[in-house]
């Protein structure tokens, strides 16, 4: 779970900062000015990843909480099933 959570809010932080960096670029070029591009990282991917890192964690939990509780009604029902044949 924490590894998935890790290897997501990585993704998400390289994906953003591209994204960032483009759009710094962009609008850096349409304003005419050198674009500052600690202000991508900054303002842009950091609460980005975050953002993704805190959903993610949050998910994962709730559908690792899902199949635990699952798995085990399914075995009480094997169990009931086992006693009855």
């Amino acid at each position: 779970m924490l590894l998935i959570t890790f290897l997501l809010t990585l993704l998400s932080f390289a994906i953003s900062l591209l994204l960032g960096i483009l759009g710094m670029v962009i609008v850096g070029r349409a304003r005419g000015v050198h674009p500052d591009m600690a202000l991508a990282y900054r303002h842009f991917a950091l609460p980005a990843a975050a953002a993704v890192a805190a959903v993610v964690l949050v998910s994962a939990t709730f559908m690792e909480v899902r199949h635990y509780l699952q798995t085990k009604a399914l075995a009480g029902i094997v169990r009931a099933t086992a006693k009855i044949l």
